[in-house]
């Protein structure tokens, strides 16, 4: 079977087509733009990938289209499928029909950590031997892709609140029927399609609704819109974990940046982790997997152990070494908390060092101004911040630069940026990029410069 795929650059599209070609379909694809890690992926796997929009690409007709949620109407490709009268569906509609159907689901929901968390899952089910089958927005260290189809009964899927197609405006995740569900937190995200946090908890208790009673729902217990999310109704058991004790499970930093933790339930101490990951955010997240694990049959300390040799996850606070003494890292942040946490973490990590944040508000949301009230005090935890101004960002980012006095400078040419920010730069400086897109491949050619200034060997 021929499967043509629409939108094939993101990582939820390109993880369908790589699950599709596992399947032993045919599979090809098309997109505007392509970059890594998705475009290596896909050429690893051996799948064409057609430049654009055009009609052209559905000659020879295939026999499936599935249409990825950044396709819209009025593209030529679109309209030419709609009059074509070809069988097509949605990517969250192909995966449960074709993939997700008679397994035991475990789904990671929320605002924050869906795909460490998810990450951390398969993880520990590969660790305990269960070989999960997975789909993650981004590129776990520990398997090198982002979606792996196997045998087994267990399948990992991060579970994604945006809408689906432009034919469904549902959320991806009501799709997934998981019988273990984690919701890790919400907050009020993707203004592009939800007009208010209510419009999302709405579309939680959806999925809340599609979880049997015989299944979980691991969930943080002090987020009090999730609280508001299950008071809508819930027919499943309710495991809620949170951090720094209290009843339940609960986990205990027992150092400052989240390097060594400790696991509890009513109070009792049932084992400790020492890994590489950083923050409180991140220990959340392994609590949430741990349990949703567990769920699976997993033991605790099978569990704990596999954390501790868990590597993490690309772009997501990913070390890219240490170059004439300044240390990179490049992170996906592109939300207020998630930079807030991220540079907690790194600020815990890194006490006396010099922390220098350099970010590209870059999502749908950040571009529309909704959280620009909250971007300043985001930073706060960097000693310097370096502000890309995009061309398609709706308001200018130099209210930021101004909350931060002395702190902050506004670059909207990529060249002037990296010019700026390589004048700045001195050994034992940290460096974190965050950009929920390629950030024009400033990371690369920040450590490149570096690496031509120090002399070191590449």
């Amino acid at each position: 079977m021929h499967i043509h795929i629409l939108g094939i650059g993101g990582t939820f599209m390109g993880g369908i087509a790589q699950l599709a070609k596992a399947a032993g379909h045919e599979v090809s694809g098309s997109d505007a733009q392509l970059y890594p890690p998705m475009s290596t992926q896909l050429e690893a796997a051996g799948i064409a990938v057609h430049s654009g929009y055009d009609p052209a690409q559905l000659e020879p007709a295939p026999d499936q289209v599935v249409v990825g949620n950044v396709m819209r109407r009025g593209l030529p490709v679109v309209e030419a499928l709609l009059e074509s009268g070809l069988d097509y569906a949605s990517g969250p509609q192909w995966l449960a029909e074709h993939v997700l159907r008679g397994r035991w689901v475990l789904a990671v929901a929320g605002t924050h950590g869906k795909t460490t968390t998810s990450s951390l899952l398969a993880h520990i089910l590969q660790q305990a031997g269960l070989e999960p089958g997975f789909l993650i927005g981004g590129v776990p260290a520990d398997f090198g892709v982002s979606a792996r189809l196997t045998d087994s009964p267990f399948f990992v899927v991060e579970a994604d609140e945006y809408d689906t197609a432009f034919f469904d405006k549902r959320s991806k995740f009501v799709h997934y029927r998981p019988r273990t569900l984690v919701l890790n937190n919400l907050e009020f995200d993707h203004a592009d399609i939800f007009p208010d946090l209510a419009a999302i908890q709405r579309q939680f208790h959806h999925l809340v609704r599609t979880v049997p009673g015989g299944g979980l729902i691991v969930r943080r217990g002090d987020d009090s819109a999730l609280d508001e999310v299950l008071a809508m109704g819930c027919w499943t058991p309710v495991e809620d974990f949170t951090l720094d004790g209290g009843n339940g499970w609960s986990a205990k930093l027992l150092a400052e940046d989240g390097s060594r933790f400790q696991v509890l339930h009513d109070g009792r101490p049932q084992g400790e982790v020492e890994w590489q990951m950083l923050g409180r955010h991140n220990v959340s997240n392994a609590l949430a997997a741990l349990l949703a694990a567990r769920h699976a049959g997993v033991p605790l300390a099978a569990g704990l152990e596999a954390v501790a040799s868990f590597r993490g996850v690309a772009r997501r606070l990913q070390a890219l070494g240490e170059v004439g003494g300044v240390a990179l890292y490049d992170d996906f942040a592109h939300h207020p908390t998630a930079i807030a946490t991220t540079l907690q973490g790194l600020r815990a990590r890194q006490s006396q060092a010099r922390l220098i944040a350099v970010l590209e508000p870059r999502s749908n949301t950040m571009r529309m101004g909704v959280h620009r009230a909250r971007l300043a005090s985001s930073l706060d935890g960097a000693d310097r911040v370096f502000l890309f101004q995009p061309p398609d960002l709706d308001w200018p980012l130099d209210e930021v630069a101004r909350e931060l006095p002395g702190r902050a400078s506004v670059d909207a040419d990529l060249d002037a940026l990296e010019a700026a920010l390589l004048e700045e730069l001195r050994p034992g400086d940290h460096v974190v990029f965050m950009s929920n897109g390629s950030f024009g491949g400033l990371p690369k050619r920040v450590r490149d410069a570096l690496l031509e200034r120090s002399g070191e060997p590449a």
